[in-house]
């Protein structure tokens, strides 16, 4: 379970660093710069403890899967992006296929 929240926390930093990225406006704003390369570090740091215990392969499909949604739910409240209906079927998929990979596959470390 303690690997789980660790790539939890790995996908959180990652979705806020990725989400900085547009406030930086191109790395000239500092603050938002800093929590682009702190979020990025700490996104790999926690990922990089993650991998002791579960395959690279299963680890790196939740946390961009995860990631991909998490960043589009956030442009969408932050920064009043749209999503259409193909969007969100799209996502579906992704949120559909972690789910395989951590409940039916016997790939996935539990």
């Amino acid at each position: 379970m303690k690997n789980w929240l660790l790539l939890a926390a790995a996908i959180l930093c990652e979705v806020i660093a990725t989400s900085s990225l547009k406030s930086s406006a191109g790395f000239t704003k500092l603050l938002p710069s800093v929590v682009v390369v702190l979020g990025y570090g700490a996104a790999f740091y926690f990922l990089s403890l993650t991998l002791k215990a579960i395959p690279v392969g299963i680890a790196y499909a939740v946390w961009s899967g995860l990631g991909i949604v998490l960043i589009s739910v956030v442009a969408w409240l932050v920064h009043g992006q749209k999503i259409d209906f193909w969007g969100l079927v799209g996502m579906g998929l992704i949120v559909s296929g972690v789910l395989v990979l951590n409940v039916l596959s016997k790939t996935s470390v539990h």
